[in-house]
């Protein structure tokens, strides 16, 4: 694949994961600087995403709530809590994984991320009442 294709393959993957209105949102800038911040960080991030290789979206996306747990990037870890499901990973497994990030970043980076999952299925339950 070349460079161009390589970006339409990152975005792509980057809208089956967080969504269209979210990229939509991010993208809508019209200062051309702007365009090529979220170009860049499409390509480097979300490229990694659409690789082959042994790592599955499932997975890469349990890394990424480990990594942003484990950073502090907790604005971060909830986009990708929200749009965890569109990469397969369940409810279990995120309980799963914040008794690794208590293990290996810490108990207030795990208490942080429990308290985001806890509101984000608070507003999934309430959306589907």
């Amino acid at each position: 694949m070349g460079k161009d294709d390589d970006l339409q393959a990152a975005y792509a993957m980057r809208r089956r994961i967080l969504g269209d209105a979210y990229v939509d949102s991010v993208t809508a800038s019209a200062d051309p600087a702007a365009q090529d911040f979220q170009d860049h960080l499409t390509a480097m991030a979300w490229g990694a995403w659409a690789r082959e290789g042994a790592l599955s979206t499932r997975d890469r996306s349990l890394l990424v709530l480990a990594m942003t747990a484990a950073t502090g990037r907790m604005e971060e870890f909830e986009l990708h809590a929200k749009a965890s499901p569109n990469a397969g990973v369940t409810d279990d497994e995120l309980d799963e994984l914040l008794f690794q990030i208590a293990g290996y970043a810490g108990g207030p980076a795990a208490v942080a991320s429990r308290r985001i999952l806890a509101g984000i299925r608070a507003e999934r339950d309430a959306d589907r009442s």
